[in-house]
């Protein structure tokens, strides 16, 4: 029977939903158990969320100093030790932080790696995406050995909170940390607007847009919308906007419910961040566009006529 253990990504005392789109995959294996360990200085308020949410069975806490920071180097040993607990499967978010977590963990634990699960067909076979979205695989990990797995969080939605909390233990990890590396700080864009990987509503500009200065277009249309403001990659690597907002293979990938892609063509590579929207609408002066053979609702026209039309309409 399988036993998973969920890695717990949060932030300054916050749980990050990420986890809870875990606890949803987790249960598609149909596990004995799903336990989440939390990792940090002070564990206790995280704990305390991620016991609420439906499907945990227990929520296991590593009280370190040197855990006040998320240095993969310092938590993939105790990640790896308390996997060694009769666990079958470790699952981490496909995140930034999963993504640099998970590969230490399972070259610790001598395995193999399963990226970004779509879903769940057994519980050693998972399907992930390949070649920027436009296959999708079906791999199988050995049935002897624990599979280290992160989770498209786009494909899932977020465990909600279940009637009762589940228990909260402290767990004790007798594992020497490394020293050579060292947190120095961290730098977050600060904004008012929701946050683009978990947000329902997103406005994105792309290389259309034609300056940083237009770009203001985007932010208009996305505060009149309560959404979150997101970029195509030419659009950041020409400069118009920070690369905290890039959407795509190599930015981030979200499941909004509604998506507006606004002077984005649609290369292949915007397309796989965007494939799990709800409705996607597209505006583009260019009607061969690829992003209208994808969009719900597609507006051939000037977008600096069309949205601010948009806009007072609205």
């Amino acid at each position: 029977m399988s036993k998973i253990l969920i890695v717990a990504e949060h932030l300054n005392g916050q749980l990050n939903s990420a986890t809870a789109r875990c606890v949803t995959c987790a249960r598609e294996i149909k596990p004995e158990a799903i336990d989440v360990l939390v990792l940090a200085d002070a564990p206790d308020a995280i704990a305390a969320q991620a016991a609420k949410l439906t499907g945990v069975s227990k929520v296991l806490t590593v009280a370190r100093a040197e855990n006040a920071h998320a240095l993969a180097a310092v938590l993939a040993p105790q990640i790896a030790a308390a996997a060694k607990n009769g666990y079958t499967h470790v699952l981490l978010p496909s995140t930034t932080f999963g993504k640099d977590l998970a590969p230490r963990v399972a070259a610790l634990l001598g395995v193999g790696q399963v990226s970004d699960i779509m879903s769940v067909t057994g519980a050693h076979a998972f399907t992930r995406p390949i070649y920027a979205g436009n296959a999708i695989v079906t791999v199988e990990a050995p049935e002897n050995a624990v599979v280290v797995g992160t989770v498209r969080t786009a494909s899932w939605p977020a465990a909600g909170d279940g009637a009762s909390a589940a228990a909260i233990e402290a767990l004790s990890l007798d594992v020497a940390l490394p020293a050579h590396t060292r947190f120095v700080e961290l730098k977050q864009a600060s904004s008012e607007r929701p946050d683009l990987q978990s947000a329902s509503k997103v406005v994105s500009g792309g290389r259309g847009v034609g300056s940083k200065e237009n770009f203001e277009i985007i932010y208009k249309l996305a505060d009149k919308l309560h959404a979150a403001a997101g970029a195509s990659r030419a659009a950041v690597d020409a400069g118009y906007c920070p690369n905290d907002m890039q959407v795509g293979q190599t930015g981030k990938i979200i499941a909004p419910e509604l998506y507006m892609a606004i002077g984005i063509s649609g290369a292949i590579q915007h397309l796989t961040g965007i494939k799990d929207a709800g409705t996607i609408v597209a505006i583009n002066k260019d009607a061969e566009a690829p992003i209208f053979e994808i969009a719900d609702i597609g507006l051939v026209g000037d977008l600096f006529k069309l949205v601010p039309e948009l806009q007072a309409a609205l």
